[in-house]
């Protein structure tokens, strides 16, 4: 097994009690979910956008699309066929940034026009633009999974840059911007994680506690906690760069939970989704007393909710499932 210098794991055969003191919450979280109106289309990664629309992309049926919880109305931007948007995050002046996936570029629409300018990857060897996230200018980092690279797009200039992943098959996924405007990204395809220096963009790699761990998803939370689900071995994990050491808890639905979407609240709170049941189930874990929080099945069954994201101003996670729908768990209630 490879340990970094200075590891703390904390293993436990199933959810963690309450710490002495603590009262847990004992209330399943309220999940909401909408029938996408296009059949089929795999509508994934909602994101809100500052007039309250959530933004979302359908990656198999090519096309960028709004949903107006208010009303219920759809409104659908079609993209060009093979372009399996991956994901899709909003600016805030409302540009919509997309990941063409399948067609090496990013798109940016403009929901006044419906004009969507592609901003092509530089290096051929860039070929599908994957997870993206802001920095604190408005500019973007994104992994590029198969190409095994990362990359950083200036929003004001277009410029792109792209950076290898060191480790071979390393399939860089998912990816968060910490405050000092870093990436930290999980690689799928090893037991690593990797942040990457924005002044030298140098990338450094960070092996997890256990050798069997594939990272999937990863999110952040105030304290400079870098949290990360592991899919293979179903863990949640804590590491903290400060100390260069790790904490872990074994899922609910242990080895076999296959924990995917994840996002971390505005209370530090962390919110994932085991895709290994069915229903799929909607979990959080409140770090405060190391406790998993009572599990929402995901009402549609879920078949794979793959990303997750929270809206602070509504107290709110948004999600998109393989079942055809878009998703809202309310996990801060009374907002």
């Amino acid at each position: 097994m490879s340990i970094l210098l200075g590891l703390f794991i904390t293993l436990f055969g199933g959810a963690p009690q309450a710490a002495a003191g603590a009262e847990a919450d004992t209330s399943a979280v309220e999940v909401d979910e909408w029938t996408v109106p296009y059949e089929s289309s795999r509508p994934r990664d909602p994101y809100v956008g500052p007039d309250g629309r959530v933004w979302f992309v359908g990656q198999r049926s090519d096309y960028v699309a709004s949903f107006d919880p208010g009303s219920g109305e759809f409104e659908r931007y079609d993209l060009e066929p093979g372009t399996a948007p991956h994901t899709c995050i909003v600016g805030d002046d409302g540009t919509v940034w997309i990941a063409g996936n399948g067609s090496a570029y990013i798109g940016k629409l403009d929901p006044a026009t419906g004009v969507i300018e592609k901003i092509e990857m530089p290096d051929p060897r860039a070929t599908d633009p994957h997870t993206m996230a802001f920095t604190s200018e408005g500019d973007i980092w994104f992994t590029l999974q198969v190409s095994n690279r990362i990359g950083f797009l200036d929003t004001e200039s277009e410029e792109v840059q792209i950076v290898p992943v060191e480790t071979g098959g390393a399939r860089p996924y998912g990816l968060k911007v910490d405050e000092n405007d870093r990436p930290w990204i999980v690689l799928f395809g090893t037991n690593k994680l990797a942040t990457v220096d924005p002044a030298s963009m140098q990338i450094e790699e960070i092996s997890l506690p256990r050798e069997g761990a594939h990272p999937r998803r990863i999110d952040l939370t105030s304290d400079g906690g870098v949290w990360y689900v592991d899919y293979e071995e179903g863990y949640l994990g804590r590491y903290d760069p400060a100390t260069g050491t790790f904490e872990e808890w074994a899922m609910p639905g242990g080895r076999d939970a296959q924990p995917y979407a994840m996002a971390a609240d505005n209370q530090d709170r962390i919110w994932f989704v085991e895709t290994g049941p069915s229903p799929n189930r909607f979990v959080g874990f409140d770090p405060a007393t190391e406790t998993f929080l009572p599990a929402s099945d995901i009402p549609s069954g879920g078949g794979a909710v793959r990303h997750m994201y929270f809206h602070e101003p509504t107290g709110s996670v948004w999600f998109g499932a393989d079942t055809n729908t878009i998703g809202r768990a309310q996990v801060i209630p009374g907002i």
